[in-house]
């Protein structure tokens, strides 16, 4: 007598997926006495220990989650190209600068913020970049992409799997202008794993998109921008139209390219998958002759 496996449910669905953005807030705050080690440990490496704490016991906490619910405990990593590395690298500049500045330049900034965020660029050491440039990328993808939008792809439509998961992501960042930047993102890092189911290059994009970020810092003088306007910065509002519209059209060519890669290594998969199976049927019809 056959038995069919019976197959868990997939984890998480929506209410599930708020609650696990609610396990991270409550780690911030249970967690917060960490951030104030900054008098034994120094303050960037204090802000390491306390972020690389929150990410990584939410982590281990929902991977646990899922285990139990589903038995899945692995992620899927496979190589890529060069020229889906290239790609994916101009997609995401392209995309902050011609969908997200524009639209963080529209929220309104209070001073309290800006203090905020000048204290945030003055972070240019080895402690900030390993949490911003490698520690986010990782625990942040597996946590976002990983689990949440691997397990709400099971249970709905591609456009609500991905709307949720980069709402949720934009929301654990806890401020405006950093959500916009996060939304963005995560429909790129969603559209990205959701034709590959390759959780490495959702990795990638966050790990380009905050080395941008980081590697601005040096160069761009953020206590002037905070006070001007994206125009102001670009030396007028021709310039402005100019680099957020070429922005935008470089940004759509990449994501069209990447989009007819994806579509061909797809065909490629099939094909192979197709050649595997009548392979076993002919071993199998083989066996049977030889009985």
């Amino acid at each position: 007598m056959n038995m069919e496996p019976i197959s868990k449910p997939a984890y998480p669905n929506l209410n599930q997926s708020f609650g696990i953005v609610g396990i991270i807030i409550l780690l911030m705050i249970g967690l917060s006495p960490i951030a104030f080690m900054e008098n034994v440990i120094g303050k960037d490496a204090a802000n390491f220990l306390y972020y690389v704490a929150i990410m990584g016991l939410s982590f281990l906490i929902i991977h646990k989650k899922r285990f139990n619910k589903t038995g899945v405990s692995k992620f899927q990593f496979a190589k890529f190209s060069p020229k889906v590395l290239i790609l994916l690298i101009v997609a995401v500049i392209a995309l902050q600068v011609g969908v997200s500045s524009p639209i963080i330049n529209l929220i309104p900034m209070p001073d309290f913020a800006k203090e905020m965020f000048r204290e945030l660029s003055g972070q240019k050491g080895i402690f900030p970049f390993l949490m911003i440039v490698i520690a986010a990328p990782v625990l942040e993808e597996l946590i976002f992409r990983g689990i949440i939008l691997d397990g709400l792809l099971k249970r709905y439509s591609l456009f609500i799997s991905i709307l949720a998961s980069s709402l949720l992501f934009g929301i654990v960042h806890l401020n405006p202008w950093q959500f916009v930047s996060a939304m963005v993102i995560g429909f790129l890092a969603g559209w990205v794993y959701y034709k590959t189911k390759n959780l490495a290059l959702p990795m990638l994009i966050h790990f380009a998109n905050n080395g941008f970020a980081f590697g601005s810092m040096f160069f761009l003088d953020t206590d002037k921008m905070m006070d001007q306007s994206l125009a102001e910065q670009y030396g007028g509002m021709t310039n402005f139209y100019l680099i957020t519209g070429g922005a935008i059209l470089l940004s759509v060519g990449a994501i069209l390219l990447l989009k007819a890669i994806f579509q061909k290594d797809a065909k490629k998969e099939k094909v192979f998958v197709s050649i595997g199976l009548e392979r076993a049927v002919v071993s199998r019809d083989e066996f049977d002759s030889a009985e």
